[in-house]
């Protein structure tokens, strides 16, 4: 019977995925501009442009027109957007930056016209208190000048290589400021704190920033003094790579986009978020979409994504309409030191602005915080004689916007080279709507980025999935992405209400807008190609917690989401591990961290092996697949290989010695009882593989392995009310999320009455946001606590693990695509963000999909 099982299991699956894309040839609904399904679910970040780990651009504000939005990294990717109305223009996206003169001496550009950086004095010893005030004694002091910072950091005068610096800068101010608008730019990697005159002006937690504005208030205005002054910081680095940097500027007058408009509201969906704004007489729908469909391998690795817009008359009126959207050549370089080229082209009839760096360094930045420098960023539109495409001065275009309505109407001809630390050159369009009544006017355009070469596979450059190996260049991309506009929207949409809605029957509103959150947020994290041989390859960059691709470790937990929409990728994810050990690099009896950092996919950089975890969880993902499939064929590709890792299970596994596992943050333990399960049920999926494929002798020896082994667990692992963290380690406990195999497939291995007693015990731990991971910390992996709901007996129980993650994302201070690693107490990110690891989320659908048969 157990076999019959499987395939009605699989035939549900396979209805499931096929109903989300039932409606290919659908026409595009009438109103495409307002979601199907409202979200109440306040976003820390809200997707607004996503494609892969470099293309990753997000708001991490309420209002779109707050600030500038940014790359996933906390690095501004701007995004400008107007609407004139009547001949009054009104920001809603976005904040043009001021223009700045420096207010301190030494900043004068020198004979060469090139920017003279500061100089300091600064000491790597902590000094006595009072260091910040203005007539404290640091002849003692180095001098140095600007920037501090390690060597793979820009513009850096002097090197800083250990763990604080502290630094004193003097200068002296003649003029009455006492009108002036003043600003702080600071940058800061990592803990940064800066005083003025003694006082604090800045406090920040352990992250890195860039070219941060701070404007001063009156108060702390007042603190400059004619004469000497001084702006004294403090850093400290906590890992990687250090950097200082600050300045004071006062404000210019310019024409920029001063009034913004009224945001009414904000949906994240899966592919698409959606604004709505009021600007004066009219209102303004903007729906950015991320066509990321699993089931179209092109879609979802097309680097092409659109901003439509509507406007409709609010007062039965008529209204002279013009809208304006910009952004800059900051989105295709790491830093504002690399000078880029831009220039305005036409291909096949349709008008591009294209953008890049000068140098062109094809997958020569690896690394964690970094962002694409090589490759061109495009910007384009649907044609028609109302809409225009330029490039040209940051100031002089907006005023033209402001003025008349239009952009600059001297065309860039040949390409213009700028050096971005000067000055920035905005990309920008503008559609003149001019007569706007009820029935309103709509557009779109599309923003794309070109990578020439995607990632280093084992030191060969590795082209996009989508260029099909060289037949396919950009321009038919965007060709392809404007002739089926109407039918992608749609296809969005269904997919979207859908997805929602099965969600929403798992798990409730709160899960389902969850899900809807994190959506784009996963597929984003990975990049899809293939080898030589044609096999699929989709790999992630492990964003924010080291940046290594490919980590088996991320894979695991981001599972769900393709087990439930494309096995196919998930698939992508694990060939390169099969690889790595099949082709005799990689030659250990479990399988490797992963195969480089991002994009460079040479082989393993991480430092310390994962033996019991990196084994456990390909064998666990090898026998969800053939679980989901309803055959071994993937798993007998490799079917030596998963032997060898579930026999180091069957030796290693049941009292894993002291090494790190997924939960590495935490640091090495020994014993540890989660991990052990792990283990356990790794090598009974090898043994329900071997049966399907056919090998019944050999998959029962496994099997009765493993239920030998979930028994001894069990005696070793109870501790009154609950179960042990690790082994030796009575009063402990810890969250068991990986048991949750064998209560979905129905494995047996483990006696149910282990979570029939963890889960009234959690219940009692949970806190303000959530369930910590286990007793050590009050912090928690939130993509755990789904899978551990899962496992409650009822819906009820089931929302009572949810709400407090729901409450989480909706609460918390830490504006950031959404981190798995939070505070159960504050509700603040105790790091990492923008990780694929929250396919997790998924879990519930893909376990009821399992369970209701």
């Amino acid at each position: 019977m157990r076999n019959i099982r499987k395939s009605v299991c699989v035939t549900v699956l396979s209805l499931v995925s096929a109903g989300l894309f039932a409606d290919t040839k659908t026409e595009m609904k009438t109103e495409l501009y307002k979601p199907d399904i409202p979200v109440a679910l306040r976003a820390p970040a809200v997707p607004l442009i996503l494609s892969d780990p470099y293309l990753s651009i997000w708001s991490p504000y309420d209002k779109l027109y707050e600030g500038n939005p940014q790359h996933w990294t906390g690095e501004e990717h701007p995004l400008i957007g107007a609407l004139r109305v009547d001949g009054k223009t009104y920001r809603f996206m976005g904040k043009d930056a001021p223009c700045l003169s420096s207010i301190i001496a030494d900043e004068a550009p020198s004979a060469t016209g090139t920017k003279e950086y500061w100089k300091a004095t600064y000491t790597f010893n902590k000094p006595e208190d009072k260091w910040t005030d203005v007539n404290y004694e640091d002849i003692t002091w180095k001098t140095g000048k600007a920037a501090f910072g390690t060597s793979d950091m820009p513009r850096v005068g002097t090197r800083w290589e250990t763990k604080d610096i502290w630094i004193r800068r003097s200068f002296h101010i003649e003029g009455d400021l006492s009108k002036e608008t003043i600003i702080l730019q600071y940058s800061h990697d990592d803990v940064f704190e800066l005083y003025l005159n003694g006082e604090r002006l800045v406090k920040t937690d352990y992250s890195w920033k860039n070219n941060v504005l701070l404007t001063l208030s009156e108060a702390q205005k007042k603190k400059l003094k004619k004469g000497k002054n001084v702006l004294a910081a403090h850093c400290h680095n906590t890992t990687g790579g250090a950097y200082v940097d600050f300045h004071l500027f006062k404000k210019e007058n310019r024409h920029g986009f001063d009034t913004e408009a009224v945001q009414q509201s904000v949906n994240v969906l899966p592919t698409q978020s959606y604004y709505t704004f009021v600007c004066g007489p009219v209102e303004l729908d903007l729906i950015f979409t991320a066509p990321l469909l699993p089931d179209d391998l092109d879609l979802i690795s097309t680097p092409v994504n659109y901003v439509s817009y509507r406007v409709r008359s609010l007062d039965e009126k008529i209204h002279d309409v013009q809208i304006y959207m910009e952004t800059t050549p900051q989105l295709a370089v790491n830093d504002l030191s690399q000078p880029v080229v831009s220039e305005r082209l036409e291909k096949n009839g349709r008008v591009y602005l294209k953008t890049g760096t000068i140098e062109q360094p094809i997958t020569q930045r690896p690394g964690d915080g970094v962002r694409i420098d090589w490759g061109y960023a495009y910007l384009t539109a649907d044609n028609g004689k109302n809409k225009d495409l330029n490039i040209g001065d940051y100031y002089e275009m907006k005023k033209s916007f402001v003025e008349k309505g239009t952009l600059l109407p001297e065309k860039l001809s040949g390409k213009l080279v700028s050096n971005l630390s000067e000055s920035i050159p905005v990309l920008a369009y503008t559609d003149r709507l001019e007569k706007v009544n009820k029935e309103g006017k709509t557009g779109y355009l599309m923003l794309g980025y070109d990578d020439l070469y995607s990632i280093e596979y084992f030191y060969e450059q590795r082209l996009a999935y989508w260029k099909h190996d060289g037949k396919v260049d950009i321009f038919q991309a965007f060709e392809t992405a404007a002739s089926n506009y109407a039918e992608v929207m749609g296809k969005c949409r269904n997919f979207d209400t859908r997805l929602t809605t099965d969600a929403r029957k798992a798990g409730g509103d709160e899960y389902a807008e969850l899900c809807a959150l994190t959506y784009r947020h996963v597929i984003a994290a990975h990049k899809l190609i293939t080898d030589r041989e044609g096999n699929l390859l989709f790999l992630s960059k492990e964003n924010d917690s080291n940046g290594c691709i490919n980590t088996v470790d991320l894979t695991y937990p981001s599972a769900p989401l393709f087990l439930l929409y494309n096995p196919e990728l998930l698939k992508g994810m694990m060939t390169p591990i099969f690889y790595y050990s099949e082709s005799g690099r990689w030659n250990k009896p479990f399988p490797a961290h992963d195969i480089g950092t991002y994009p460079k996919a040479n082989g393993l950089v991480y430092g310390e092996d994962m033996p019991v975890e990196e084994a456990g969880n390909m064998l666990l993902l090898a026998a969800a697949i053939s679980e989901v499939e309803g055959n071994a064929t993937y798993a007998l590709k490799h079917w030596n290989t998963l032997t060898v890792w579930a026999d180091y299970l069957v030796e290693k596994g049941l009292d894993p010695e002291n090494q790190l596992c997924t939960d590495d943050f935490a640091g090495h333990l020994a014993h540890n009882a989660n991990l052990s399960i792990k283990a356990i049920l790794g090598i009974a999926g090898y043994g329900h593989i071997a049966i399907r494929a056919g090998k019944k002798a050999e998959g029962e020896r496994y099997i009765h392995q493993a239920k030998l082994m979930a028994a001894t667990w069990q005696s070793m692992a109870k501790d009154g009310d609950h179960y042990k963290l690790a082994f030796d380690k009575s009063g402990s406990w810890s969250q068991k999320y990986n048991i949750i195999w064998n209560e979905m497939f129905q494995w047996g291995i483990f006696d149910p009455a282990i979570m029939q007693t963890d889960i009234p015990f959690y219940l009692e731990k949970q806190n303000t946001y959530g369930l910590p991971l286990d007793s050590r910390k009050e912090y928690t992996k939130s993509d755990w606590i789904i899978w551990t709901a899962c496992m409650a007996p009822d819906k009820d129980t089931f929302q009572k693990f949810i709400l407090p993650i729901y409450r989480y994302a909706n609460e918390t201070t830490s504006r950031v695509p959404l981190s798995d690693w939070h505070d159960t107490v504050t509700g603040k990110r105790t790091g990492f963000k923008a990780r694929s690891v929250l396919g997790a989320y998924y879990m519930k659908i893909v376990f009821d999909n399992f369970l209701n048969l």
